[in-house]
């Protein structure tokens, strides 16, 4: 496989995006013809229900949607990084920093509408998405995702996985688990403790069971696509099984894409949906807070981007 250059090239502005912002951070290169162009694009969207003005909320002297973005952009796999958004606060507050700011539509119901119009307006290959309110996200996960699209040409989109380490953490339905086939490619993604151990007395022991044996992984909510596999995906109707769990990702498996899973460690970051969650995320970031339970929200479907 041939590796991609990481000299990154000025993007050229795309037709019906505002990207009206200081580019001086990104200095001008020229990518081979062979290389992909790759986006990550961060929806941010002011009116969340539970922590209005989420994407501002300040941590540690900046605004949380900075933090995400510092993180995108430290990932050698991006080319770019892009914050869609429907509301000028935020879009003022990205250009400051030195950021690119994809106005989107206020009609959009989730954060992968709102990821499918940015993304439609630029040029790109393969697009990231990364959740707004993931301050601490590790760069290495988006590295992990973009991956087997590189290595793999057929494949429409990709994801990660990290291990359940905790019986409570198995048997949350806040915590998605995934169950993968012999390539890595999702099977199916559950609320439920997934896979279940048959010859267990009860689903505690099932749980724990699974957990021993290595094969209880919990989703992580940051998605690769090829750009006509999420433009695809954000036109098809919600699936059944999407609609029972409260997962989009069951519309792509019930549509037919592959969505492969790689297989990650480490720890997942705290999802901020709250002004707890803010709070945490705060005492984390600053060094002094304890170690938190795992909180994070899956990404779909996102309602607050």
């Amino acid at each position: 496989m041939r590796v991609r250059s990481l000299i990154r090239p000025a993007p050229r502005p795309a037709s019906g995006m505002d990207l009206t912002c200081d580019r001086s951070y990104d200095p001008a290169y020229t990518r081979a013809p062979i290389d992909l162009a790759i986006v990550a694009i961060i929806p941010a969207r002011f009116g969340s229900t539970r922590l209005p003005g989420k994407p501002l909320s300040q941590i540690n002297g900046k605004p949380m949607v900075q933090h995400v973005w510092e993180r995108a952009r430290a990932s050698p796999a991006v080319d770019r990084v892009l914050i869609a958004t429907d509301d000028e606060r935020i879009a003022e507050v990205v250009r400051a920093f030195g950021g690119e700011v994809a106005m989107t539509s206020r009609a959009h119901a989730t954060g992968t509408d709102r990821l499918a119009e940015a993304a439609a307006a630029t040029d790109a290959d393969i697009v990231v998405n990364v959740q707004g309110d993931e301050p601490m996200l590790d760069p290495a996960f988006i590295d992990g995702a973009v991956a087997p699209l590189l290595a793999e040409p057929g494949l429409a989109m990709s994801t990660i996985s990290l291990p359940v380490t905790d019986v409570e953490e198995m048997l949350s339905s806040a915590v998605v688990k995934v169950v993968t086939d012999a390539r890595g490619d999702a099977l199916y993604f559950s609320r439920s403790p997934i896979p279940f151990v048959r010859d267990s007395v009860d689903l505690r022991a099932a749980a724990a069971q699974a957990i021993g044996r290595g094969l209880a992984r919990k989703h992580v909510g940051l998605y690769a696509y090829r750009r006509e596999a999420l433009l695809r995906f954000a036109a098809l109707p919600p699936s059944p099984l999407e609609l029972v769990e409260s997962l989009e990702q069951l519309r792509a498996l019930h549509d037919g894409l592959r969505i492969r899973v790689v297989a990650m460690e480490g720890r997942s970051g705290v999802a901020v949906d709250t002004p707890q969650d803010l709070e945490r995320v705060r005492a984390m970031m600053a060094g002094g807070g304890p170690s938190l339970p795992y909180t994070r929200k899956t990404w779909l479907p996102n309602t607050s981007s």
